[in-house]
């Protein structure tokens, strides 16, 4: 059985926090909520300092959250609603891969959306798109001994908080940034004129997803034990020592003297799966503190570390590093979506 939680609106940090703390607590459960107040939420994967405008986040009180969840920095409020799937890893609707899961599971979030007449589609790896715009941003990630998911509806959201927020280089790089979003992103008020109501699609949602999950039970609020724990968790992840931990690993591990024999190597590209950034020293030709660091996913989530250790020491060459990669990607079982070995090489090319 699956706990079913409408909440509506809620204290922003609940709205990260109540989904965490039932993969913690191992209990299976559904979210449909809100945010009440607006924050950025960043991927488990980014670096901070990297993604957002840390200093004009503080100047607006607005709250920088990093999540257990893979994917990109995002704008979040009240327009937008979100659904948060927490299930064991042993559930028998669980396909093997990831690929298959987003699929399978995004299935019922393009249905509810066909229903209320915005025609959407999915999109490998994890979009749902309308008119050739995403309209839904969906991530995964393992939490302990579940499997989580979560996405949005997006009602209508503010483009120009979204690309003031973002670090970039300069005003001109942010115009560009704005622009793109509009060309890209869209909403249902967009779509349809006027977005349903946020419990008319929590009930559609819900409907659509208890073939998959088993019966829902409808609980009216969150347990003192899930309320307990969630609060456990808040504490412990606002804090600077969570929020910097990649940017932290980076520092350290790519802080190397420059001397003779001795480079920093710092390059971005985008991949299908998402954006990586490669930061690594090379030392008499040889990699070394290899951190990768972006808004792609990746299962289980300590894959990433291995794969930087599995690197430390390789020449610099492609091949060598592609071999390497394909080699722990497979004895570790190690999926990046949209990410093969041969990408993830290319990154040092």
């Amino acid at each position: 059985m699956v706990n079913y939680y409408w909440l509506d609106q809620v204290p922003w940090r609940y709205s990260q926090t109540y989904y965490h703390a039932a993969a913690h607590l191992g209990m299976p459960a559904l979210f449909l909520l809100r945010p009440a107040e607006p924050y950025v939420s960043i991927g488990f994967h980014q670096d901070a300092a990297q993604e957002i405008d840390l200093a004009y986040a503080a100047a607006q009180r607005l709250p920088v959250f990093r999540r257990e969840v893979g994917g990109g920095a995002v704008y979040l409020d009240s327009q937008q609603l979100f659904y948060q799937l927490v299930l064991p890893k042993e559930h028998p609707a669980l396909p093997a891969d990831k690929a298959g899961f987003y699929q399978k599971f995004l299935q019922p979030v393009v249905d509810t959306f066909r229903h209320f007449g915005a025609p959407a589609i999915f999109r490998p790896v994890n979009d749902i798109l309308v008119n050739g715009r995403k309209i839904s941003g969906n991530g995964a990630a393992e939490i302990g001994e579940m499997v989580v998911l979560v996405g949005n509806f997006i009602l209508d959201f503010n483009f120009e908080e979204m690309s003031r927020v973002l670090r970039v280089p300069d005003e001109k790089f942010r115009d560009k940034v704005h622009k793109s979003l509009a060309a890209n992103l869209t909403t249902l008020k967009q779509e349809l004129g006027e977005p349903p109501e946020p419990q008319a699609l929590a009930q559609e949602l819900a409907r659509r997803l208890a073939p998959l999950v088993g019966e829902l039970s409808p609980v009216g609020e969150p347990e003192p034990r899930l309320q307990a724990k969630a609060d456990e968790l808040f504490l412990s992840m606002s804090s600077p020592e969570w929020l910097f931990l990649n940017d932290r690993r980076a520092t350290l591990d790519a802080s190397v003297k420059i001397r003779e024999g001795v480079f920093v190597i710092q390059k971005v590209v985008k991949l299908p799966g998402g954006l990586v950034r490669l930061t690594a020293g090379l030392e008499n030709e040889r990699l070394t503190g290899v951190h990768l660091s972006g808004d792609f996913f990746i299962y289980p989530a300590s894959g990433l570390q291995k794969l930087e250790a599995a690197l430390d020491g390789l020449p610099l060459d492609v091949d060598v590093i592609e071999a390497r990669l394909r080699q722990v990607m497979a004895q570790e079982a190690i999926e990046m979506p949209g990410v093969r070995a041969e990408d993830l090489a290319g990154v040092f090319g």
